[in-house]
């Protein structure tokens, strides 16, 4: 099985760090010690509202750390302006509501407006390796492929909410979606809401190429430390995939 990569999402950094305001903790001091300890990248969602990370932080981080930067983003013209600016390798287009905690679903691309397309077409011409953060429908995932993006990445909240006698059905339409998605030429990504006890039938998916994780790990962090807890996904994601 091809090696899977961990993408840490870093954004509860620069939530914490907002809490207090100051600069204390550093998001980009965040993303360079997960790197040394052996992440295979970074995840960061520039919010329209700024909630959490800041433009100066993305551009930090795109600037000084080495590492496969994903910006999550919502398809308008101004993050699309950010992204093709700074050129991250990777982007993410995922939905965005003011009145959300987080990120409550997958992307409706059946009911998409042409705004979207636009967005994967001007991300792709700027040789960003676009992905559309979707719900496990083959419907959604074709509409995915026709857009032109090259990934999907798969909406894993509800899996990983779930009680664990009740997570066989969301596996099953998991799985579905990353075969379609591969039938489909498409890379396959997941995440929200993958925890230590989650994340395994993920990682065992051998079509799922990367995986991104942020509150879990940030707020595990707090007790074992960031490095640790980077070792320690990454220690499970090898065991899943054998």
């Amino acid at each position: 099985m091809t090696p899977m990569r961990l993408s840490v999402n870093i954004d509860h950094v620069a939530t914490l760090r907002n809490a207090r305001g100051g600069s204390f903790p550093c998001p980009v001091e965040a993303a360079r010690t997960a790197m040394a300890a052996g992440a295979d990248g970074i995840t960061m969602h520039l919010r329209e509202d700024r909630r959490h990370v800041r433009d100066r932080d993305l551009e930090r981080v795109a600037a000084e750390v080495e590492c496969r930067l994903n910006f999550e983003m919502a398809a308008t013209g101004e993050m699309v302006g950010i992204a093709t600016r700074l050129r991250p390798p990777a982007c993410c287009l995922v939905p965005e509501r003011r009145q959300e905690l987080t990120t409550e679903g997958g992307l409706d691309l059946l009911g998409a407006g042409p705004q979207l397309g636009e967005a994967v077409r001007r991300l792709a011409g700027a040789g960003i390796e676009v992905s559309i953060f979707v719900e496990p429908d083959p419907r959604q995932i074709e509409a995915a492929a026709r857009l032109g993006a090259q990934a999907i990445e798969l909406h894993t909240g509800p899996y990983a909410d779930a009680a664990p006698e009740a997570r066989a059905p969301y596996l099953a339409r998991l799985r579905a979606g990353a075969a379609a998605a591969a039938g489909l030429g498409l890379l396959c990504h997941a995440g929200h809401g993958l925890s230590y006890e989650t994340i395994g039938p993920i990682a065992a998916m051998p079509e799922v190429s990367e995986v991104s994780i942020g509150h879990f790990l940030i707020g595990q962090s707090v007790f074992e430390g960031l490095p640790a807890v980077v070792r320690r996904f990454q220690a499970l994601i090898a065991a899943a995939r054998g």
